[in-house]
């Protein structure tokens, strides 16, 4: 594995950024919170919502359905929204929309509406975390990176653990809606900050916008997304279609679209350039990388259901139990980022992807019929899944900043 190998720019100094890129970072961070936060909460409240809307499971499971499906659509496409508008433009629409989308499921006074927000809330979101990343690829010096990924780092660990958490506690004292709520201010402050500090700090530029490659990319990905996301449904006999006909017809879509972007990357025109991963250390990063955030967010969604649906415990305590492994992978993040400054990726992956597939062998041996409590009364296994999630949070913790880092910065500016 070359994870050790470092970007050829790192010769050529880069001069500190200035003032206005620090608060543009901050206020993506502050941001970037607030909707991974929004998306972990919901989780949770998926068991109390089915009640509260007299829906089924199935049913339910389009909140997190049509979220992702939108983020799969979108996210192709930001290559060509980053270079074609101004950083101020990308980041005011980004907030507009989540927090419009916000708005809308917090008042919403059915399903329909409710999703609709939520598909409006991922727009949104689907922008603003590349931009963030580009960013700081784009203006922090190389031998600064790990610190500031170390930070993105704590965004992404803490937020999924403060959301079960939080909407625990929401979900124990009030209705659903203050899940969104909650959200609300917090995100029309980024806004307004965002109205008064941001400025352009990127040049936009022409760029070539292929359509077939859109098209191919919206079925391409929204088929797997949705053919993957339905295999548990599938297995209760819930679903319209076999979940294999959207995987096919995704699989199949996929191909074309890389095809296509082989072929108009020549003349420098594709909607998703993939010549990055002609760069070995960008390939080998980014796998690695899929595996560890599988393992994050596979047990952010499942230890929840598993809890209330198998143990019945409550949304308080289901938060509870996930909070102190959130809690150290963002303590160590800055520390494992600049850590990484000095001694590189390998001595951190390495220790990192195993203490993951410690914790993932141990989740199995969870059993089914355990007892819940309260949590200064937290029975063995409750303790258990802490623990493990702890050391699944350790792991995770030690290997994310330095894959992001070592991954994107191998990339060719």
């Amino acid at each position: 594995m070359s994870v050790d190998d470092r970007s050829s720019e790192a010769a050529t100094p880069t001069p500190p950024p200035p003032k206005s890129v620090n608060i543009v970072i901050v206020l993506l961070l502050v941001a970037t919170f607030v909707m991974i936060l929004n998306e972990t909460t919901m989780a949770v409240a998926i068991p109390v919502l089915m009640q509260d809307l007299n829906i089924v499971a199935s049913t339910a499971q389009w909140l997190t359905t049509a979220f992702m499906l939108t983020m799969a659509v979108v996210i192709p496409t930001t290559g060509f929204i980053l270079q074609r508008f101004s950083t101020r433009s990308v980041f005011i629409t980004a907030m507009v929309l989540f927090t419009a989308g916000t708005a809308l499921a917090a008042v919403s006074p059915n399903f329909i509406l409710l999703v609709t927000g939520r598909v409006v809330q991922a727009s949104g979101t689907a922008v603003m975390i590349p931009l963030m990343i580009t960013t700081v690829l784009t203006f922090i010096p190389e031998q600064k990176r790990g610190t500031v990924m170390g930070f993105i780092s704590i965004v992404i660990a803490v937020a999924p653990a403060v959301g079960p958490t939080l909407a625990g506690w929401i979900l124990n004292h009030l209705e659903w809606r203050w899940l969104f709520y909650v959200m609300l201010p917090i995100a029309g402050l980024a806004l307004v900050l965002g109205l008064i500090f941001v400025r352009n700090i990127t040049t936009p530029r022409k760029a070539p916008f292929d359509i077939a490659s859109v098209l191919l990319s919206v079925i391409a990905f929204a088929g797997l997304i949705y053919g993957l996301n339905s295999l548990g449904e599938a297995a209760a006999g819930d679903t319209p279609v076999p979940p294999w006909v959207p995987i096919v017809i995704g699989a199949v879509a996929l191909a074309l679209f890389v095809w296509r972007q082989l072929s108009l990357q020549t003349t420098d025109s594709a909607l998703l350039d993939l010549r990055p991963f002609a760069t070995r250390t960008f390939t080998v990063g980014i796998a690695i990388l899929l595996v560890a955030m599988a393992a994050l967010f596979g047990a952010l969604m499942l230890l929840p259901l598993f809890m209330q649906n198998v143990w019945h415990a409550s949304p308080m305590d289901t938060g509870l139990v996930l909070l102190p492994g959130g809690l150290v992978m963002g303590l160590i993040a800055p520390f494992v980022g600049a850590l990484y400054d000095k001694v590189g990726p390998r001595p951190l992956v390495t220790p990192g992807a195993i203490l993951v597939t410690v914790a993932l062998i141990l989740l199995t041996t969870l059993k089914a019929d355990a007892v819940t409590g309260e949590f200064w009364m937290f029975t063995n296994q409750e303790w258990k899944i802490v623990g493990i999630h702890v050391v699944l949070s350790l792991g995770l913790g030690t290997m994310m900043t330095p894959l992001m880092t070592s991954a994107l910065g191998s990339v060719p500016r």
